[in-house]
């Protein structure tokens, strides 16, 4: 048998293993895995910090939660400004005409009182009457 013969080194104060390396039949301890260091997140987060590092950038002043709201945000103003392009694209001949009927009405309404404005008044009391 061969025995691993350790260094008389006193300032070293790594231990050596007591199995012996040219055994093929012994299986080998690996080191344990940190599961921080193992975890999707902190590898992607030290992954941006490199390159944030690489390119010259500091950390950035906006928390994380602050931008994935703001891009909440731009995103739903997005939607919404499509949603309403699609729905006046989409509207009927019929809807349409409609629509030029009720603002042709209300114009005529507002031509109305603008009219009754300059009346004299005892014009409108005598209109009333006669309705009444």
């Amino acid at each position: 048998t061969e025995i691993q013969q350790e260094r008389p080194d006193s300032g070293n104060i790594l231990t050596h293993p007591d199995y012996i390396d040219g055994n093929p039949d012994l299986i080998k301890p690996k080191k344990l895995l940190n599961p921080v260091k193992a975890s999707k997140s902190h590898q992607e987060l030290h992954r941006e910090l490199l390159m944030n590092h690489k390119r010259g950038l500091g950390v950035e002043s906006k928390p994380e939660l602050q931008r994935v709201l703001e891009h909440r945000r731009r995103n739903q103003l997005i939607r919404q400004k499509k949603e309403e392009e699609e729905a006046k694209k989409l509207q009927s001949p019929f809807e349409k005409e409609l629509l030029k009927r009720h603002q042709r009405l209300d114009q005529l309404e507002k031509e109305q009182e603008k009219q009754e404005d300059h009346a004299p008044e005892f014009i409108k009391v005598k209109e009333n009457l006669r309705r009444t």
